[in-house]
């Protein structure tokens, strides 16, 4: 990441949220809640073996403009005990530029927020952080949808870690 010598004044103002991922108990029922109760598509399934040996996360899209996004939500099914809850594992904020999110990055890392996690993914670049109360944050841009629509699962299965900012 080529970061300029210039220090970030203020925090820039996010575009939203990018995308959920939730913890659920079963992941067959919950791919049939968001799809067939909600009307989400199943645009694309993780192929990187779990470490747990959990089955692969699934990613969804709703229609904006007629076209679909690489993912809305993403269902993750934990694994252990069936009964407990599921939960938020992390919430996307999306900025609307390689410039406005290197420059987020910057003001973080100036105020000494630990950063984790850099990775160039097929359809965003992030950079991962946790809130105050544990919550997984992840700062994404992303890439122009030229770049990922023609092939949304390929464009999710794409992931390089890259050295965190000095």
């Amino acid at each position: 990441m080529n970061e300029s010598d210039t220090t970030a004044a203020a925090p820039q103002v996010p575009r939203g949220v990018n995308h959920l991922v939730v913890n659920v108990r079963d992941i067959d029922e919950s791919h049939r809640f968001w799809t067939e109760l909600l009307g989400f598509r199943h645009v694309g399934t993780a192929r990187r073996a779990r470490d747990d040996g959990g089955p692969p996360t699934r990613f969804y899209s709703g229609l904006k403009d007629g076209k679909l996004h690489h993912h809305d939500i993403a269902l993750h099914q934990q694994p252990g005990d069936a009964a407990r809850p599921q939960s938020l594992d992390h919430i996307a904020i999306e900025y609307a530029s390689e410039e406005a999110w290197r420059a987020q990055i910057r003001f973080l890392a100036d105020r000494g927020v630990a950063l984790h996690r850099l990775i160039e993914r097929g359809a965003t670049h992030s950079i991962h952080l946790t809130d105050p109360n544990g919550i997984a944050v992840e700062l994404v841009f992303e890439l122009p949808r030229a770049q990922w629509e023609d092939d949304i699962d390929g464009a999710l299965n794409r992931a390089v870690l890259k050295p965190l900012p000095a």
